[in-house]
């Protein structure tokens, strides 16, 4: 009888697309269409990163938005080095803790945090790009003055938002209540008009002049704190990746303040293990990468807001923490903050994050990832000019008894975590998802079932992912068999079943590139709009 290995084996998922002159995977195929529409022109990674963040800003307006902030990891193939931008600026210098509690920073004007996704972009594409930014812009325009189809899960966001959500201005634009039908058009007249003002204006658009002037005025009006001393200090930085060795592989992602770093813990950790004689999604391979993940979770909250040196220091000796993973005692404990009161119900609505990984001809590949923080942000939309402002102070630790407590104008610690491999000195796999706390869970399953199973990255993306909480809990896509649930039970773990695919395990998007050829493969999930286009 055949027997098949675990690199034959299928999840029944569509195979990566293949090119050779560049890749963009994305959220939505109009936003990887625009990317791929740089590259063609001439442009490069950098060219095409703009095209579709701006993009996204209009076809998945929920997620996205130049008020938005995130990370991104970049491999230069001029310099064959890996670098990191931080684009989440610090906490608006007028907040007040003491004034904020309960939801309020879940939706209204305390929510937002200042923008920081405009500068972010410009900050790549000024520094890496080839063409005018100016031209990065067009698609979006386009898009947003013509309209475009809305997709059951814009459906979804924006009608399950509708009650949360109090803005009249977003109500206005959005319809939540008129009876939305997938292939239904959305047209975005006023962010049309906005975004043309920064093709031609630049971005001191929003962080100088008369956008930035607006923003100010509506914060002071409904009772915000973003300020225009917030807005001129917007200064995304450059930074040097924390990385780790995996396998044969060199994995790096953002450094602290970026919470990424739980990333590099858990895979330290499974670094020790041979997943060899395991068989994929088996109750062995599943338990060990579970446990795995929720002993870096507790490392990244003790040593939260440490430095890069100090990550460094502790993924020096993890004998102790491989140690507790192979053992039989079931572990518990936090997985999002300081607090350990987090659930699956509370914290959805933070899960609402994009991720985009490019690759052009040249080797450059990066891999971004950004976020409104909930479903549209804050809800707050400033009047006239399409701008939904985020609810980022929602995703930080603001109980004044933690040690993690966010100050005012501190630089804020977030989960986001794109990553870039590299092998002997190349960029060969960007990485990203979205998904709040998950995040940090579901890149390592995937780049699991990617390096020590061998599967096509499309496949390591669809296969079934689980999602873990506070405690014992932890939520498994239904594809996993039932015998293996039963056994993980038996193991210690609180298994509750999602449906056979959710998006609450995230949406993962990547680019793999064989160093020796230089083949290019794309992987979208298919748990949200994802899509890959080629140049």
């Amino acid at each position: 009888m055949l027997e098949l290995t675990n690199a034959d084996w299928s999840l029944g998922s569509r195979p990566p697309v293949r090119a050779m002159h560049g890749m963009v995977a994305a959220a939505h195929p109009l936003a990887a269409n625009a990317g791929a529409e740089m590259l063609r022109r001439g442009g490069n990674a950098f060219d095409a990163l703009v095209a579709t963040t701006a993009s996204l800003n209009v076809v998945e307006p929920f997620m996205s938005g130049l008020a938005g902030a995130g990370y991104a990891t970049f491999f230069n193939s001029s310099t064959n080095y890996v670098s990191c931008l931080d684009f989440i600026p610090p906490a608006p210098a007028g907040l007040n803790l003491s004034s904020i509690h309960g939801n309020m920073v879940q939706t209204g004007p305390l929510a937002p945090s200042t923008p920081g996704s405009l500068a972010g972009w410009y900050a790549l594409q000024s520094r890496y790009g080839k063409l005018p930014f100016s031209d990065t812009l067009e698609p979006a325009i386009k898009q947003a003055t013509d309209g475009y189809p809305v997709s059951k899960f814009f459906i979804a966001e924006t009608v399950d938002h509708a009650e949360r959500i109090k803005d009249p201005e977003w109500h206005r634009i959005f319809q939540p209540n008129c009876g939305w039908k997938p292939g239904d058009i959305l047209k975005l007249p006023d962010l049309a008009n906005t975004l043309s003002k920064i093709a031609n204006e630049g971005i001191g658009h929003l962080y100088n002049d008369e956008l930035g002037v607006k923003l100010a005025k509506h914060m002071q009006i409904v009772g915000g704190v973003i300020a225009r001393q917030d807005l001129e200090a917007v200064n995304p930085t450059f930074e040097a990746p924390l990385k780790t060795t995996y396998r044969n592989q060199i994995v790096h992602v953002p450094p602290p303040p970026a919470e990424s770093f739980q990333i590099l813990l858990t895979l330290k950790i499974l670094e020790s293990f041979n997943f060899g004689p395991f068989g994929l999604l088996s109750a062995q391979h599943l338990d060990l990468v579970f446990r795995a993940v929720r002993i870096a979770a507790g490392l990244r909250i003790q040593h939260n807001r440490c430095s890069s040196r100090d990550v460094e220091a502790l993924m020096a000796d993890m004998k102790a923490y491989v140690s507790r993973a192979q053992d039989v005692v079931p572990i518990e404990g936090p997985t999002e903050n300081w607090a350990g009161n987090a659930d699956y119900e509370t914290n959805a609505p933070n899960e609402n994050t994009t991720s985009m990984s490019i690759a052009d001809a040249e080797g450059n590949m990066i891999c971004l990832t950004q976020s409104l923080g909930s479903a549209y942000g804050s809800g707050v939309m400033i009047p006239g000019t399409g701008v939904i402002l985020n609810n980022f102070l929602n995703w930080t630790d603001l109980d004044p008894a933690s040690p993690n407590a966010l100050q005012p104008g501190q630089r804020m610690a977030m989960c986001l975590a794109p990553s870039i491999s590299t092998r002997e000195g190349k960029g060969i796999l960007a990485l990203g998802t979205p998904g709040s706390y998950g995040i940090l869970q579901t890149q390592v399953q995937a780049m699991v079932a990617h390096i020590d199973f061998g599967l096509d990255i499309q496949a390591a993306i669809e296969m079934p992912r689980a999602r873990l909480w506070d405690g014992k809990k932890i939520y498994v896509e239904r594809r996993i068999p039932h015998s293996v649930c039963a056994e993980l039970s038996a193991r210690g773990h609180e298994v509750t079943l999602l449906p056979e695919y959710s998006w609450r395990t995230g949406g993962m998007q990547a680019v793999s590139r064989d160093p020796i050829s230089g083949a290019l493969a794309g992987a979208a999930d298919s748990r949200r709009d994802g899509a890959v286009i080629p140049a």
